[in-house]
């Protein structure tokens, strides 16, 4: 496994063999999100696991684009990861419409693509978002000594312990106590156009999978019209037993499918 840290974009590679997939996380997210599906990929498969903008170790920004944030993954791929060919692109949620752009608009870099659990619409209202970065934004770190005072701070807004345990991924301590490695001044401020998806012309002409949520909204059938017009060789699986966060509720059947997919 290696890293690259020179770029705006933090990148870590799994494996050293096989084709080359590239996986974009969702909202509050971090490339390491999808260490466990990379690693049972191997050996046909290795992967780049990318901190989008304003997460993880990557740079932030003052504003927010899906198109320029896509360019930004699309330069990064053209210097090192895709600088010998096209590569197969994941995104999850926010990371699936950064997925999407960048194929619409650098079809050249990829071969297959893969969405989960998103739509290139609209989708639904953003109060479930609004309400997690207003919780976060809210904890007051000078008076966290431990993750697990955070933890408990937050159980009263954040009931459900498994998005918690999620959300406190983005927390790290440094010298000068606790810090969020997320940006979220940008992310609430900018959170309309995340919820949102640019107007664009084209389509991707290349294989595309769906993975959907048994459990969760973010893909529903008034959405296929525009996914097929888009991207209009899309094959749609919806993932039994599965919410938002398809891929850590059944890592079992997205490898599977994944495996399937991009090596057909």
């Amino acid at each position: 496994m290696t890293t690259d840290a020179e770029s705006d974009l933090h990148t870590t590679e799994v494996g050293d063999a096989g084709e080359p997939v590239v996986f974009l996380h969702g909202l509050f997210g971090q490339g390491k999100n999808f260490t466990t599906i990379a690693k049972a990929l191997q050996p046909e498969l290795r992967s780049l696991l990318v901190d989008l903008p304003n997460h993880g170790r990557s740079s932030w920004t003052d504003h927010f684009s899906y198109q320029e944030t896509a360019d930004l993954v699309a330069d990064e791929l053209r210097a090192g990861f895709a600088a010998s060919g096209p590569v197969h692109l994941v995104g999850h949620s926010m990371g699936g419409k950064v997925a999407m752009v960048l194929a619409l608009r650098h079809p050249e870099l990829v071969d297959r693509l893969v969405v989960v659990d998103i739509s290139p619409s609209g989708g639904r209202g953003t109060d479930e978002f609004e309400h997690l970065l207003d919780s976060l934004s809210a904890l007051d770190l000078s008076v966290v000594a431990r993750r697990s005072d955070a933890d408990e701070a937050l159980a009263g807004p954040i009931p459900d312990e498994r998005v918690r345990g999620f959300l406190l991924q983005n927390l790290r301590s440094g010298r000068e106590g606790f810090h969020w490695r997320a940006n979220l001044e940008l992310l609430r401020r900018e959170l309309p156009a995340i919820g949102g998806f640019p107007e664009l012309d084209g389509c991707f002409d290349r294989p595309t999978l769906w993975l959907a949520g048994e459990r969760s909204p973010y893909v529903r059938p008034e959405n296929e019209p525009e996914m097929r017009r888009l991207f209009p060789r899309t094959t749609l699986v919806t993932v039994k037993g599965a919410g938002h966060w398809v891929h850590s509720e059944q890592p079992e059947t997205v490898v599977t499918a994944l495996r399937t997919f991009l090596l057909a």
